[in-house]
């Protein structure tokens, strides 16, 4: 249960991080001001995500060491990378694509010790 609520913690941040640049992108480059912004979508669902994500990680942190919980928020890297890839058709380098790897596996050592 605590990986699920871990992950889903990650998804939330991740979604949350994807929304932000949404909102951001249909500003064209200016910030519309705050009453604008406010009746962005995309901004309200930022902070959705991002506020379940908290409420998420009080949880995680209540069933998991910090040493263990911590290192594993990685994972988001490699989903922001993979939505800056798929969604936003960003390119992304061989060296980014390394430490990906790097991290997931450090998040798969890390996760064995747990």
């Amino acid at each position: 249960m605590t990986w699920l609520l871990l992950l889903g913690t990650c998804g939330l941040t991740c979604l949350g991080q994807v929304a932000q640049k949404c909102a951001v992108e249909r500003w064209h480059g200016t910030f519309p001001g705050v009453l604008a912004a406010l009746r962005s979508f995309w901004l309200w669902l930022a902070m959705a995500c991002l506020g379940l994500g908290l409420l998420g990680w009080l949880l995680v942190l209540q069933r998991l060491e910090v040493g263990i919980a911590y290192p594993m928020l990685g994972l988001n890297v490699v989903l922001i990378t993979l939505a800056s890839r798929f969604v936003f058709k960003e390119s992304i380098d061989a060296v980014h694509w390394l430490g990906v790897a790097l991290i997931l596996a450090g998040v798969v050592l890390l996760g064995r010790q747990a």
